[in-house]
């Protein structure tokens, strides 16, 4: 499958729960969650698409493209409300661009992961429909941002459609490093099989090569990721990936340098299936993107208070 940055050949890691114990944990860490009432604040910006197999149209961008692939990650700018998550920093890491796509030269340059050389970013797969990943994981990124901000974080996302392509893996990992986040997340769609479904959260391994070191992360991204898988089950009645993680909801992974070179606590979240006809429902439902929105910040929220 060409969308190699976070599909893998094969599985990787051991599973860390069973399904049963996620719909457990769902239960038993939602009080934990910071204050969410399961009623969210609309996002920042559009993104909204219809439900169905209709393509929803894209995001409109108010802000012009830079003229490099630089480009300073936007962060809280207004004054945050005091919450459960003040002082805390949370770095959200969209998957893609809808612009990688004009930029295929660039995106394919290989970059350094530590443990080898990857293409600096993918444009990301779409539904049947057309929608593409890259508008899925910025919509679904503001509406988390928004609710990570009611609870008083300040937020610094990699990039809010402000230029022209990537940035590339190994720039996505030096931001949460650089902003000291409390916990960083990409937001990510997978394109599998039909009849493959679910969502899964991708841990990092232990690895340490060339500039990646793992050694301190990962075991607070695992306690990160487990609490949002728990989470996500229940703000979206979602279920574990039937085809990933053996129904942990969970799966480890080496060959990614957003956590190959991360040094703070980050985990990816494959939200479900853009190929699959019934997960591509659910991924253009802006209703259910809100859930999904609302179950990330849950299980992020109860990770930071813990």
């Amino acid at each position: 499958m060409p969308y190699d940055d976070r599909i893998p050949p094969t599985r990787r890691g051991r599973p860390l729960l069973t399904a049963a114990a996620l719909a457990c944990l769902s239960l038993t860490v939602a009080g934990c969650g910071g204050g969410g009432s399961g009623v969210a604040t609309p996002p920042r910006t559009g993104g909204a698409g219809s439900a169905g197999s209709a393509a929803p149209s894209a995001p409109a961008s108010t802000t012009p493209a830079p003229s490099s692939a630089s480009a300073t990650p936007s962060a809280s700018a207004k004054p945050l409300p005091k919450g459960p998550l003040t002082g805390k920093t949370v770095v959200i890491d969209p998957g893609h661009n809808p612009r990688n796509r004009e930029h295929t030269r660039e995106i394919a340059r290989l970059v350094d992961i530590g443990t080898g050389r990857k293409e600096c970013d993918t444009t990301g797969t779409a539904t049947n429909a057309g929608y593409a990943e890259a508008q899925f994981t910025l919509d679904v990124s503001r509406r988390l941002r928004t609710l990570l901000e009611a609870r008083g974080a300040k937020v610094v996302m990699t990039h809010d459609n402000d230029r022209p392509f990537g940035p590339c893996v190994d720039e996505r990992a030096r931001i949460g490093n650089k902003a000291g986040a409390d916990a960083a997340v990409s937001v990510h769609a997978d394109g599998s099989a039909t009849g493959n479904r679910g969502f899964h959260v991708i841990l990092p391994a232990r690895v340490r090569g060339g500039a990646a070191d793992t050694a301190d992360i990962v075991e607070p991204s695992r306690e990160l990721g487990t609490r949002i898988a728990g989470l996500f089950v229940r703000a979206t009645g979602s279920a574990p990936s039937n085809y990933i993680g053996d129904k942990t909801g969970l799966d480890t992974r080496d060959d990614l340098g957003g956590l190959n070179l991360s040094t703070v606590p980050k985990v990816f979240v494959e939200c479900g299936n853009m190929r699959d006809p019934k997960d591509a429902a659910l991924l253009t439902d802006p209703d259910w993107r809100q859930k999904a929105a609302l179950g990330m910040a849950e299980g992020i929220s109860s990770y930071l208070k813990g």
